[in-house]
């Protein structure tokens, strides 16, 4: 389901402007549609009174908890089943954050990650995404949603926008706080700077190596990691927010000293935090985490460079946390795939 189409029924039902707003603004925040001083009954349309027990329990059953599975750092994963039968996964982060999914399935490929094994199964619509949120703050209190699930937002575009603008308006969360991850592609740079509800910028460079990222990344678009910082940095300045840049953590792949210049070299003086992230171990795939102290050594080392950098902790690593592990692990095992290794890439 699509927020314009729920938005298209409300007013088939008689909402005005006033009753949407408020049956949107009470969904996505958890908050039960009766709330208020204000009787229903003295309020709404009864066309619409009368019809809103049935669409609740229809907003509800868009996502549904399957499966809750908390961690030590805070964090707890979800499998969240939608109305029709398709899962995917949520998680509740530490300090009121949650990653929701924007696909069912992924295209792009990674080859380190477990999604996208799969291959993109179906696009999650607006307000499933939405759905994944109040579900979410059913649970604890949500302040900042990132786009960084199972699927690649670009891929869907209109919906994840659509869903956004809720969320940074009826939502009750900082446009700073929705954060919108993506491999990169032109639309994305399009799109964004034109919406009423601007999100922060999260992007995936994990090398700054062309060849290099497009083995790690088979079907993103063909942007170099130049092409990629340039084009965010457009976005940060336009915006004044900082572009967050992922690098996955992969032992003896891009933990290189090779690596550190060329992430100077490109972003030197570039309005940027650069995120590492340890790999989140898959145990169907071959690539290894590096040790903690593998892992400072090189942010510290970024930072002495004028590099603003931070080390991340993964997420859910007791639980088994990595972006869908818990649906494959809900699914047929995945085929075991080869690892890529850093001899084999073309000089």
């Amino acid at each position: 389901m699509r927020i314009d189409t729920l938005r298209q029924r409300l007013r088939a039902l008689g909402a005005l402007p006033v009753h949407e707003k408020r049956v949107l603004r009470l969904w996505t925040q958890a908050q039960p549609q009766d709330q208020g001083r204000r009787a229903l009954q003295d309020f709404m349309p009864q066309t619409l009174r009368h019809a809103l027990p049935a669409l609740v329990q229809e907003l509800a059953a868009l996502a549904r908890l399957q499966s809750q599975h908390p961690a030590e750092d805070g964090s707890a994963r979800l499998l969240v089943a939608l109305a029709d039968g398709q899962t995917v996964e949520s998680v509740l982060l530490p300090r009121d954050g949650l990653c929701v999914s924007t696909q069912v399935g992924c295209a792009v490929g990674c080859v380190f990650c477990m999604t996208g094994q799969s291959g993109l199964i179906r696009q999650v619509g607006s307000a499933e995404i939405v759905a994944q949120v109040a579900l979410a703050r059913t649970l604890r209190p949500v302040k900042k949603v990132v786009f960084m699930g199972m699927g690649e937002p670009a891929h869907n575009l209109d919906n994840v926008m659509e869903a956004i603008d809720l969320l940074g308006t009826l939502g009750n969360i900082g446009h700073k706080q929705l954060v919108f991850s993506t491999v990169g592609d032109p639309r994305v740079f399009e799109a964004l700077p034109l919406a009423r509800v601007k999100p922060a910028l999260a992007l995936s460079l994990h090398t700054t190596k062309a060849e290099l990222r497009e083995q790690l990344l088979p079907r993103a678009p063909r942007m170099t990691p130049e092409e990629l910082v340039d084009a965010g940095e457009r976005y940060a300045r336009a915006t004044g927010y900082p572009i967050q840049y992922q690098w996955t953590l992969l032992a003896g792949i891009n933990d290189g000293d090779d690596e550190i210049e060329g992430i100077v070299r490109l972003l030197h003086g570039k309005h940027a935090i650069l995120n590492l992230i340890p790999y989140n171990t898959v145990d169907d795939l071959s690539y290894q985490r590096p040790s903690w102290e593998q892992a400072a050594d090189m942010a510290r080392r970024l930072h002495r460079r004028g590099i603003l950098t931070k080390l991340r902790q993964s997420a859910g690593q007791d639980v088994q946390g990595g972006c869908g592990q818990l649906r494959a692990r809900a699914e047929k095992p995945a085929r075991r795939v080869i690892p890529l290794r850093a001899q084999d890439v073309i000089a």
